[in-house]
């Protein structure tokens, strides 16, 4: 499972989880499971989140 901090950095740069799945190419609620550790994101869908954020894979998400 995967442990995250997207929430932590979307709210830094002041982005909605609407914004972000729009930027992404997915829904809030994908979103939304990602960060509350429900869904565990594809490794493609999980560097265009941190592309989006300006964050490295292992600021973004760890591994527990």
């Amino acid at each position: 499972m995967l442990n995250n901090k997207i929430k932590m950095y979307r709210a830094a740069k002041d982005i909605s989880q609407d914004e972000l799945a729009k930027l992404v190419g997915v829904t809030r609620q994908t979103i939304s499971a990602v960060e509350k550790n429900k869904y565990s994101p594809s490794l493609e869908l999980a560097f265009k989140i941190c592309k989006v954020l300006e964050k490295s894979i292992d600021e973004v998400f760890e591994h527990y």
